[in-house]
């Protein structure tokens, strides 16, 4: 092939290329105010949303140019992670929540750990000194200040990381846990979670839809997410337990 016809070829590649990474980012913007939509009512009024929205654009623009359909993933799924991650990041590298907030987060992060497990909001109240409402807030900040990695930004309510499963029916077990533990929700915590995390509705839609605040669907949903982990916990160490007992 002459070089200027090969030339032409990997131009045209190239601009093709291009041309296919801006139509995932046009075509994907929606999802960049989706996620901050669902980010941003777990912050503090005060945080600059432009300067996140800005991050998450990144990220849009990044994932789009390391996507490769070849790997049989979904876009969506991709950039998600990807938009979530620089948005997280954006939070904690400027330092964007208040004093007061860092402070009752670390309060609560303490007291979770000297209680070695998840433990009710009522009782990280009592260690802390704070309100329900304040350790409720915290909850939530810490779901944006504590992400440390990608893997670490599922759609898991409970935050549960188990070991990787090494068979289906343990893959099954895990799934059925959690299922459960939704089940023992009070109705309307079981009806935030259902809305927030399988019908992918944001606070302000759920709000909405209940004809409840922002701020009282986010602390419903960080209750629901806590009474979660607890659950998912206790009942994880039971069965290990079992297991073990039969082994």
């Amino acid at each position: 092939m002459p070089v200027t016809s090969a030339r032409k070829l990997q131009e045209y590649s190239r601009t093709a290329e291009q041309t296919a990474r801006d139509a995932l980012i046009v075509n994907h913007l929606w999802l960049v105010r989706h996620i901050m939509g669902k980010v941003a009512v777990r912050l503090p009024a005060s945080v600059d949303l432009d300067n996140l929205e800005s991050a998450g654009m990144l990220g849009l623009v990044e994932a789009a140019g390391r996507f490769d359909v070849a790997r049989g993933v979904d876009f969506k799924s991709f950039a998600t992670l990807r938009i979530r991650g620089a948005i997280f990041d954006a939070v904690r590298s400027n330092s964007l929540l208040p004093q007061v907030v860092m402070q009752r987060v670390s309060l609560v992060a303490k007291a979770q750990e000297r209680a070695n497990g998840p433990v009710s909001v009522e009782d990280l109240a009592s260690a802390t000194g704070l309100s329900v409402e304040q350790v409720l807030d915290a909850l939530n900040a810490m779901q944006v200040t504590q992400v440390k990695s990608l893997e670490q930004l599922n759609d898991d309510p409970t935050g549960y990381s188990p070991n990787e499963p090494d068979s289906d029916t343990e893959y099954a077990d895990q799934k059925r846990l959690l299922a459960d533990a939704i089940t023992s929700l009070e109705e309307r915590e079981r009806l935030v979670v259902t809305l927030y995390y399988m019908e992918d509705l944001r606070l302000k839609e759920i709000g909405t839809l209940l004809k409840l605040s922002e701020a009282t669907v986010s602390r419903l949903l960080a209750a629901a997410e806590n009474k979660m982990r607890i659950y998912v916990s206790n009942h994880a160490e039971s069965s290990a337990s079992h297991a073990e007992r039969h082994r």
